[in-house]
């Protein structure tokens, strides 16, 4: 779709905000690129200051120009992107039958991130916790039965910023015959999840996929390094094994400025017509 301006007559703040969106749209400004000055735009379209500063925090809100104190707004720079893709889960299965020195080269910073482990500063954190409702319902178990919550959070070792946020419960009884699955130490684990269910018994035979969005807090805006107006995606994996059991349940966050979520689903073919006599 060709860029367009807002319909009907609109403030001159929000004229001007059109105007410099669909130059952007159109890539008369490239990412970089920097604005008009607040002068230059009250020269251009006659308008008063606090008329430019509005066009300009509109932008802003928009996520389309990154700008702070001291420093001239430009246009924002695309983010790299990250595909969470459907098709992950069975590669992530494959994966764990391979050996050890295999399983240890590929993980989620390799598969989805598209950068070494080396490059994150990685951390994980174990605890117990009683089932609330709302996860003893999904497990199927009664509520306050104990689970094992384990957090995991990369962050860029050049910019701070988080890379990665996920939190995942196990019941414990699923899992505490071996205790090295009940160790943070042993993380990153070669093969991730499903090796590490592999090793009590758990074959996980179906994934759920389940997003939802919302607006971050200040503090998560700040975390991600996010610009005004950009939502995290929540996404909340459900793992059962052949017998329609949820072994596990992963929620995580994703930036939606620089997340895709692709969802492959496989069809069964029609069966074949057989010719009737009339």
């Amino acid at each position: 779709m060709e860029p367009q301006p807002t319909a009907v007559q609109a403030p001159i703040h929000l004229r001007i905000a059109d105007d410099l969106r669909m130059q952007i749209e159109r890539g008369d400004l490239a990412p970089g690129d920097s604005l008009p000055t607040l002068a230059d735009i009250c020269d251009l379209y006659a308008c008063s200051m606090n008329s430019a500063r509005s066009a300009v925090a509109l932008l802003k809100a928009q996520g389309l120009i990154t700008a702070g104190r001291g420093k001239a707004p430009v246009v924002r720079i695309p983010p790299g992107k990250v595909v969470r893709s459907s098709e992950r889960h069975q590669a992530e299965k494959d994966l764990a039958r391979r050996p050890e020195k295999e399983r240890g080269a590929i993980g989620e910073a390799e598969t989805n991130l598209n950068m070494s482990i080396v490059d994150q500063v990685f951390k994980s954190t174990y605890d117990r916790i009683p089932a609330t409702e709302d996860l003893a319902e999904v497990f199927g178990i009664s509520l306050g039965d104990e689970l094992l919550r384990r957090r995991y959070v990369s962050n860029d070792s050049r910019t701070g910023h988080l890379l990665s946020f996920s939190t995942s419960y196990m019941p414990l009884a699923l899992v505490e015959s071996n205790s090295d699955l009940l160790d943070e130490k042993n993380e990153p684990w070669p093969g991730g999840t499903q090796h590490q269910l592999s090793t009590v018994g758990v074959e996980v035979m179906c994934m759920v996929d389940q997003v939802t969005g919302r607006m971050p807090t200040t503090v998560e805006a700040q975390q991600w390094g996010l610009p005004d107006g950009v939502p995290l995606l929540l996404c909340r994996r459900i793992s059962l094994d052949a017998d329609n059991r949820t072994v596990e349940i992963s929620d995580a966050e994703y930036p939606a400025d620089r997340t895709e979520l692709r969802f492959v689903t496989p069809l069964k073919p029609w069966r074949k017509k057989t010719s009737s006599r009339s």
